[in-house]
């Protein structure tokens, strides 16, 4: 039975552990058409971001199959990409509201054990985490890069978040997407 809860600092290995078993630079090209994450993060970015109530974990017979992290913008402003996409953010009216740093946080990143990948497992763990910033934030925005179609398709077709924005970064091409926390 899986449960879907804020993470502890109890978690932050078998996060590592599932992070590093999808990061784009430990991955072949074939494996990254199954999805992968672009962003890794150290135990003691997760601990920072945990105390933020920033972390969130599906687990399923005390095994961590999926983690979704999301904060404010001065959070993720450590590393140089985030800076770049929220002042591309702040020239945008997303259902009729402008995004600020006050109102928005960057989602993401979101990842689920490629075993369950396809199940409830994705929406149920979005819909944990957007509930639990929806008392801070009106908006919620995140970036993916157009070669991860998995994670495109499953955010557009399975939560229905709506695609903002495209932009080049660092050699890559990105979209930025949005959604309300309401």
């Amino acid at each position: 039975m899986v449960n879907v809860r804020a993470a502890d600092d109890f978690d932050i290995p078998s996060i590592l552990k599932l992070q590093a078993k999808n990061l784009i630079t430990n991955l072949s090209e074939e494996e990254k058409k199954n999805g992968f994450v672009t962003t890794p993060f150290t135990e003691e970015q997760l601990k920072r971001l945990i105390k933020l109530d920033g972390v969130n974990v599906v687990d399923n017979e005390n095994e961590i199959i999926g983690y979704v992290l999301a904060g404010g913008w001065d959070y993720f402003s450590q590393w140089a990409m985030f800076p770049f996409i929220i002042e591309r953010f702040e020239k945008i009216i997303f259902k009729d509201i402008a995004i600020t740093k006050q109102n928005s946080f960057q989602y993401g990143p979101i990842c689920i054990d490629i075993k369950f990948r396809g199940t409830d497992v994705f929406p149920l763990l979005f819909e944990k985490m957007r509930e639990s910033m929806s008392s801070k934030y009106q908006i919620g925005a995140t970036f993916i890069n157009k070669k991860n179609e998995r994670s495109f398709h499953a955010h557009t077709l399975k939560v229905k978040i709506e695609v903002i924005d495209e932009f080049e970064y660092n050699n890559n091409s990105f979209y930025g997407l949005a959604f309300t926390t309401k």
